[in-house]
């Protein structure tokens, strides 16, 4: 098949993208299976991808980083599920969602001392956003960091936390005044190694992305320097949130663009040797149809992301269209990989064929990153705005 080139790619970009499918296909896809088993990648692949360049590519190389844009995490991204399909690998919350808010948040000190080692793998990163009680409402989430003295005394717990048992850094969003709402929401970088208090809960059992290590955390008056504080003041944590979500939806969306194509592939290939009648199923008609569906709809998708990226490279991506990607590619990752995993038959539930894993790990795409219902909200506000 004819692989669809983006506008924005150049030849700079085109050379990341040959030489990340040799790094994946080396350090990567031969240890899925054992990831899956033991629920999570091993701890010095991070070390492996930081000295190849993955983490943190659009992070400055002052700070650690390679120095590029956005486009270079739309290639790192795509190419990962490219390579498989799926993985455990938490690099898009680490590099293009956490780094993201220490480089456009952070102080200088705060860049200096943490990006450098998310870039080489030295540490880890997450956010924790979600509570057992609260997903997508996070302006009544209640994890407390109250300022005592000169300390912030952090109080609450976290859940579904992805990188949750490996993060040495964990961004943890809470309420430094709960009486004003939203408006009271900031965002605390605790460091694992130096927070007596902190505790790992269980590394959680889930439907897909079983390689992907994913998390409780507590926080029991753990204590936290104010130098620690996102941002110049306390209080701007939602805002700092809002204005990073297009990115994060953006990247979400992408994931499941390369999903799409990943699962034709497999597909289109397994159809071609499969003899059913006296013939390759390829070669059936309703074969031939659905997966002639199937291309169209990773094809528009991959274009209508392709003007996002660009969008978004320009400044001018909004919340409503990185809302319309995020939950229309999902909804489409969904509906396609389930129509290719029909073409494999029985053999399309077994573990041992990827179609299988594709389509466990796609079913959260709808949920993370703001459920589908949400970005449908959003949309709908637009409307009358």
């Amino acid at each position: 098949m004819t692989a669809h080139i983006s506008p924005w790619m150049d030849d700079e970009l085109t050379m990341l993208q040959e030489s990340l499918r040799g790094f994946y296909a080396k350090e990567m896809v031969p240890h899925e299976d054992r990831w899956q088993q033991q629920g999570h990648i091993d701890r010095d692949f991070w070390n492996k991808a930081g000295d190849f360049g993955i983490l943190c590519a659009s992070v400055p190389e002052e700070y650690g980083g390679m120095g590029g844009d956005f486009r270079h995490e739309a290639v790192i991204a795509t190419e990962q599920f490219r390579a498989a399909g799926f993985s455990g690998f938490g690099n898009s919350v680490h590099s293009q969602i956490c780094a993201g808010y220490i480089l456009d948040y952070g102080s200088e000190a705060q860049k200096k001392r943490w990006l450098p080692k998310m870039a080489s793998g030295e540490m880890v990163c997450a956010i924790a956003m979600t509570e057992p009680g609260t997903g997508s409402d996070l302006q009544n989430i209640k994890t407390t960091a109250r300022l005592e003295g000169n300390e912030y005394v952090v109080n609450g717990s976290k859940t579904f936390i992805t990188n949750g048992q490996q993060a040495d850094l964990i961004i943890v969003v809470a309420k430094t005044d709960p009486s004003l709402g939203s408006k009271g929401i900031s965002l605390i970088v605790v460091e694992a190694a130096e927070a007596p208090g902190f505790a790992r809960g269980r590394n959680l059992e889930k439907l897909g992305l079983k390689s992907q290590d994913t998390s409780e955390l507590f926080f029991d008056n753990v204590r936290v320097p104010p130098e620690n504080l996102l941002g110049e003041t306390e209080g701007q944590g939602f805002y700092q949130l809002m204005k990073s979500l297009p990115q994060e939806r953006l990247v979400v969306a992408l994931g499941g663009a390369a999903a799409m194509e990943k699962a034709l592939e497999e597909t289109v290939a397994y159809t071609a040797e499969r003899i059913a009648f006296g013939k390759p199923l390829l070669e059936m008609q309703n074969t031939r149809f659905k997966l002639a569906e199937v291309k169209t709809i990773a094809h528009i998708a991959r274009v209508f992301l392709d003007d996002c990226v660009a969008k978004h490279l320009r400044g001018e991506l909004d919340a409503t269209t990185a809302s319309m990607a995020k939950w229309w590619v999902t909804q489409m990752q969904c509906d396609t990989i389930d129509e290719c995993l029909q073409l494999f038959g029985g053999y399309g539930y077994m573990s041992e064929y990827p179609i299988s894993t594709m389509y466990a790990d796609a079913r959260v795409q709808k949920i993370y990153g703001g459920s589908n219902e949400i970005m449908k909200e959003l949309i709908a506000r637009s409307l009358t705005a």
